[in-house]
């Protein structure tokens, strides 16, 4: 098991752009595949993009597709998600999650066994 900690969350405009972290605690962070998810506001939680073990496969929403960018730094156990162009549908908290099972990444977030409490994201119009 490994422990998640969101972090970079913010309230900004639309157009705007912003940097979420991901900090996971043990040795093994090379060893999982991560995801970012989001929710809304009275929405179930949605998939916005995942990255594989070594960061070189990455899956997308289409939603997001073109303005967010995943990527990781395994010797400082960190996956990060780059999110530009904002938009106020954007607005959610943003969960990272992980698991060691998985060879590459998955869209479902019930493939993915540890999570993070979660930071918001505000994005006004």
């Amino acid at each position: 098991q490994v422990q998640l900690v969101e972090s970079g969350g913010g309230l900004l405009q639309a157009g705007g752009s912003l940097r979420l972290s991901c900090a996971a605690s043990g040795r093994t962070f090379s060893s999982y595949s991560m995801g970012w998810f989001r929710q809304a506001p009275g929405k179930g939680r949605e998939f916005v993009a995942a990255i594989g073990r070594s960061g070189s496969a990455t899956i997308y929403a289409d939603s997001v597709k073109g303005r967010f960018t995943v990527s990781r730094d395994n010797a400082k156990n960190i996956v990060y998600l780059q999110m530009n162009s904002l938009k106020p549908e954007d607005t959610a908290v943003y969960y990272c999650a992980a698991d060691r099972t998985l060879s590459f990444p998955t869209p479902r977030a019930s493939n993915y066994r540890d999570w993070g409490q979660g930071t918001q994201v505000t994005v006004s119009s």
